[in-house]
């Protein structure tokens, strides 16, 4: 681990690793202290509750994943619908190996839904966040849609996808190229 991880980022990789693990509901601030060998009260200082640590973990895979939007969004910067098919692939490619997501999803199976809200009831943020970065990409490209329509089409990308990272219907790859067809009918 490298010398410039901070004492947060530390307790939240750690949380990763009891939850996909263990699960969320063997997750004690206790556990977390003796695994990033600190105090119980420090844990609490630096993340307060345990809604909270799970906050931060979920948010922070949701930067990991808008990464991935914006390195495809780079790679082609004179194609929005390259973008969007190279962001979709990305993130669904990422979906597939995430173990925090798939500890998530797959507890909503069973008994340890606690951290089903912050993708479920608690979405809208989720969302918001992701739709803002779409929507930021999408603005030095020549869209000729009023705001109100982009706003739809990139509100539409995004649940389509985020639907797709919690139930998979095809490859990675396929499910890009479908959403770069609708788009690129959208955006004509």
């Amino acid at each position: 681990m490298p010398a410039t991880t901070s004492l947060r980022e530390r307790i939240v990789d750690a949380a990763v690793r009891l939850t996909t693990d263990d699960g969320w509901a063997k997750v004690t601030m206790s556990r977390l202290a003796d695994a990033v060998g600190v105090s119980r009260q420090t844990v609490h200082t630096e993340i307060g509750t345990k809604a909270g640590l799970a906050e931060a973990m979920i948010l922070r895979e949701l930067e990991r994943f808008l990464g991935v939007v914006e390195v495809s969004f780079d790679a082609h910067p004179d194609d929005l619908v390259e973008a969007i098919r190279g962001a979709a692939r990305g993130v669904l490619e990422h979906a597939h190996d995430n173990r925090l997501l798939h500890a998530v999803v797959s507890a909503t199976h069973g008994a340890d839904t606690e951290l089903l809200p912050l993708l479920t009831t608690h979405a809208q943020s989720l969302l918001g966040v992701a739709k803002g970065v779409i929507v930021g990409r999408i603005a030095p490209y020549d869209v000729a849609l009023d705001a109100a329509r982009l706003d739809a089409a990139v509100d539409m990308v995004v649940r389509v996808v985020l639907s797709h990272v919690m139930q998979p219907s095809a490859p990675p790859s396929a499910t890009a190229d479908d959403l770069a067809w609708i788009a690129a009918r959208v955006l004509r």
